[in-house]
């Protein structure tokens, strides 16, 4: 009889969703949000969500994940009826489509864990023709997008327990550690505590605008990774007695923890080293490759052991990179396997669609004002990012078709439970996230109907016609794929209306046929 793949410990579990969740948006998305949007203005709503948002959903996501033991397609087929496995379908093209563009990203930061281990990173060095020549070499952009994908691809082969268990116990504890050092040595530079005030303090002005809220939850919903599936995905491989509450709120708040050291540590290294405080807030409100390849490199290049901050800044980076990567590429495989593949060839095809998919974000970069722009990643960034409104609402949906009570009562509160879970769950999803999800949608189309639209590749009417043919597109390819070829996802074993507290008392068939109690399984 197979094993099924499990985590070997609840630490494992949680670094490894926190890998899944801490990516780049942490490292250089989150400091610009920030600044844009008052300091600690921010800071107080984007908390708020992480409690009325985050956590909640990755609860779901667990929960969903941890009874069905299947991915994002044969989850949402047994909660609702094999016709619609497309949602969960979308949900892992989603990220998947974001993998393909992030493996580009990745490689462009293993390119300057490069530069910096070199010592490339001096006083006097031109760090934005540095950047730009980079950006501008097709051929050494793909070196390193294969380079990240082959690291990937050798982790993900491996498994759970001996690939992506394991690296993550291992990077996820390297990533904070580096993180501290750098916040460390960047809260001891003079002046720095200019940053710290910028980053701490409200602003009443801004607290009181929408869209200081309005980013807040985005952030929040964003760099959590909830709604994207990969929560989802792990619950598959939980142990039976893990409480997906806590780790839940585990996860949520290492998250943001996470982001708070990093913001401590760029919001001071840019503020010391920064001529002026307005050139400072200019830089961070830039955000994006702008602050970390460019700006941040240049002032890495001012201090003493420049060229060893550098290297210490783009490992941890790189680290996060990587971690987000393994979940991208997880739940991808995950799904392949419950349609019949094995693990190796799932991996496989995986890797051949990330290079494939993602050479045009690494090859494509136009001349845009004088600046060399990755308008495919951008657009793709965009497209698949605001996608994620959609996955969120689908498994919004099979929450509340399900009913969100029984579904706390069967899935969340058992008795292997840490933290049990009130009512107050019920009040949250039944009324609080619909409306989360509609000012979502509301302000992100006008905004985009009504702002700049420069970037016509991104936004504007165009960039929201360009996107909606794209999930339109996609979402037909994926309802007639599935529907051909659900039957191969085996369900005979998963019973939605079972709460997970009597299957020990009913018979269930795994392995092949075998019919057997939960009781009576080693680990489930």
């Amino acid at each position: 009889m197979e094993r099924k793949e499990t985590f070997r410990s609840r630490w494992g579990l949680v670094l490894t969703s926190l890998g899944a969740a801490i990516g780049t948006g942490n490292i250089w998305r989150f400091p610009k949000e920030t600044a844009a949007n008052g300091g600690g203005s921010f800071l107080l709503p984007w908390i708020i969500f992480l409690f009325i948002w985050s956590i909640p959903i990755l609860m779901v996501e667990f929960a969903v994940g941890k009874k069905t033991r299947r991915g994002t397609v044969g989850a949402f087929m047994a909660f609702l009826g094999r016709k619609k496995g497309w949602m969960g379908a979308f949900m892992a093209f989603v990220s998947s489509a974001i993998g393909f563009y992030y493996a580009v990203v990745m490689g462009w930061v293993l390119r300057y864990v490069y530069v910096a281990l070199r010592g490339d990173v001096r006083p006097g060095v031109d760090t934005e023709s540095l950047w730009f020549s980079f950006l501008t070499s097709p051929l050494q952009v793909i070196f390193f997008q294969i380079l990240a994908i082959l690291i990937t691809t050798v982790i993900v082969m491996k498994g759970i327990e001996k690939g992506i268990e394991r690296i993550n116990l291992f990077l996820i504890p390297a990533l904070f550690l580096i993180m501290i050092f750098l916040a460390i040595r960047a809260v001891t530079l003079p002046g720095a505590s200019r940053g710290i005030v910028y980053l701490f303090t409200p602003r009443g002005e801004q607290l009181g605008e929408a869209s200081t809220w309005i980013s807040a939850l985005a952030q929040s919903a964003w760099s959590c990774s909830a709604g994207m599936g990969m929560a989802l995905t792990y619950g598959v491989y939980m142990r039976r007695k893990e409480d997906t509450t806590l780790n839940a709120v585990l996860t949520g708040l290492g998250n943001n923890s996470a982001s708070l050291i990093v913001g401590i540590a760029v919001f001071s290294t840019v503020f010391a080293l920064s001529p002026t405080p307005a050139a400072a807030d200019a830089a961070l409100q830039e955000g994006g490759t702008g602050l970390t390849f460019i700006y941040l490199t240049a002032l890495f290049a001012t201090m003493p052991f420049g060229s060893l901050v550098a290297f210490f800044f783009f490992l941890a980076t790189a680290f996060a990179a990587l971690t987000s990567m393994l979940s991208t590429y997880e739940l991808a495989v995950r799904n392949f396997m419950d349609f019949g593949l094995s693990r190796k060839r799932a991996v496989l095809y995986m890797s051949a669609a990330t290079f494939l998919l993602g050479l045009p974000s690494a090859a494509v970069v136009l001349n845009m004002g004088g600046r060399p722009v990755p308008v495919i990643l951008e657009n793709q960034d965009h497209v698949w990012g605001l996608a994620l409104l959609l996955t969120g609402l689908m498994l919004y949906l099979l929450l509340r078709s399900y009913g969100v009570r029984r579904f706390r009562e069967n899935f969340i509160n058992s008795r292997w439970s840490d933290i049990r879970v009130g009512r107050w769950f019920d009040v949250l999803f039944n009324y609080v996230v619909p409306v989360e999800i509609a000012v979502l949608f509301v302000w992100y189309f006008y905004q985009t109907l009504t702002g700049p639209s420069e970037n016509w590749w991104v936004s504007g009417p165009i960039g929201l016609a360009l996107m909606l043919i794209q999930w339109a597109g996609v979402i037909v390819l994926l309802r007639y794929l599935v529907n051909r070829y659900s039957h191969k996802i085996d369900l005979s074993d998963v019973d939605v209306n079972l709460p997970l507290d009597e299957e020990d008392r009913h018979p269930v068939r795994l392995y092949g046929g075998y019919e057997v109690h939960y009781k009576d399984l080693k680990e489930v």
